[in-house]
């Protein structure tokens, strides 16, 4: 961190070159007044990935794979979002076996992504280190936790999508090819341990010391009648709305943000920002949890539905406790898919889906020409729409922090920050944060 003042001017700039612990490139800059907060910016300066465009002209065929190069966190929602709106614009109806290693894949992926940020990313901030590797000096087992859980997700990938990162057996109707029996079974021991250890996990971070801040959010996330949605639903928010994927674009749109490559996603009703990921998912499915994480939510000390961002942390346990009780139930009595993957032919169509991401709602829109190819790509992905919720943030988190010195000032936002977990890349291994004082 570099520091500069001038008694003179009375003009104070901090710039943070590197913030670690979120995913992708960016920058957070913020004027300050006196004690005014003039202008907060989170500045996504990621060169524009323009997947959107270079997927026009492709074969419908290679858009699952394509998408999963998006984001190494959390390729399986850039998949499962794809293949749901291409198979609505062809017509294809998966059969429930195919639906339900959908959601064991997705399961997979919000184990590893959650354990990692609860463990490594996030825990540090609370416990007052600069990293999860400082931090696990003295919380040696908490972090060996983490990495273990994290691996579990990871060959859990490995064994349903064909690797770990960026998996290649996801299909438009389902799987290229579906594992056998004996694949599965191995896996069972190991997820009755981590359904154990997320519990224990969960109870560790409701333990942490969170900051009096609620805010009146509008959290928007898939809620669907049946289960905890995934990949299905309908899109809902915390004011009672609830609206069909088909009109998400009625509701929300993406405008420019003139400092950032993202865009930044609002309420169409009003311009307002909005709040997606695992606290808004809690808050609007409390009671489709698991019976383990249903009954935990009562026990942690938070009074849901929660208003305090800090609550994310507990939030992301529960879905852990959550998916790993749903990938047990799906291992013990897997039987291979008969198909794996459903038969479709090429037509002309247009199709949406949207599925939740660990981070949030992920939105798709494709069209498809008679030839089979692509002519038109929408992807609106969590950290586009949180992105401006998380500035609306810091304008009303700075006014508690500005007596603090420069370090520990800096330090609070980027806490903030990371309570959303954004992903830069798709949202950053650098943040650069630079804060004026006039």
């Amino acid at each position: 961190m570099m520091a500069e003042h001038s008694d003179e001017n009375r003009v104070r700039t901090i710039r943070v070159e590197a913030m670690a612990r979120v995913e992708g490139e960016g920058g957070l800059h913020i004027r300050l007044h006196g004690a005014n907060v003039e202008d907060v910016q989170l500045r996504i300066f990621e060169p524009p990935r323009l997947f959107e465009a270079f997927l026009r002209g492709r074969a419908i065929e290679d858009v699952p794979d394509i998408v999963a190069r998006i984001c190494g966190i959390c390729p399986v929602a850039y998949q499962m979002s794809a293949v749901h709106a291409l198979e609505a614009a062809l017509g294809v109806q998966i059969s429930p076996e195919i639906r339900r290693l959908r959601r064991l894949l997705y399961c997979g992926e919000w184990i590893e992504s959650h354990a990692l940020h609860v463990h490594l990313l996030h825990a540090p901030d609370f416990l007052g280190y600069e990293s999860g590797l400082a931090m696990a000096r003295d919380w040696p087992d908490q972090v060996n936790r983490g990495l273990r859980l994290k691996k579990h997700g990871n060959e859990l990938l490995e064994t349903l999508g064909g690797r770990a990162i960026h998996p290649i057996n996801v299909a438009i109707g389902g799987f290229y090819r579906a594992p056998r029996r004996e694949e599965m079974a191995v896996l069972v021991a190991d997820f009755e341990w981590g359904l154990e250890a997320t519990v224990e996990t969960t109870r560790w971070v409701a333990g942490f010391d969170f900051p009096q801040y609620e805010r009146p959010y509008t959290m928007v996330a898939l809620v669907h009648p049946d289960e905890y949605a995934m990949n299905e639903g309908r899109v809902a928010d915390s004011n009672g709305q609830s609206v069909e994927v088909l009109d998400y674009e009625r509701h929300y749109e993406e405008r420019q943000a003139p400092h950032s490559t993202a865009l930044h996603s609002v309420r169409k009703a009003d311009g307002s920002s909005y709040f997606v990921g695992p606290l808004a998912r809690v808050n609007l499915s409390l009671d489709r949890l698991k019976p383990t994480a249903r009954r935990l939510a009562d026990e942690v000390g938070v009074s849901w539905p929660s208003m305090n961002s800090f609550h994310g942390i507990v939030a992301r346990g529960l879905e852990l406790v959550h998916v790993y009780e749903e990938a047990l139930e799906i291992l013990k009595t897997y039987q291979p898919p008969r198909p794996s993957k459903i038969a479709y032919e090429h037509r002309a169509g247009a199709g949406c889906a949207a599925t939740e991401a660990p981070r949030g709602l992920l939105y798709h829109r494709y069209q498809i020409g008679d030839d089979g190819l692509l002519t038109e790509a929408k992807i609106v992905p969590p950290t586009s729409q949180n992105q401006g919720q998380i500035e609306d943030d810091l304008r009303h988190w700075l006014p508690r922090v500005l007596d603090r010195d420069d370090q520990e000032m800096t330090h609070s936002c980027e806490h903030l920050v990371r309570n959303y977990d954004p992903c830069i890349s798709c949202s950053t291994h650098r943040l650069r944060v630079t804060v004026e004082r006039a």
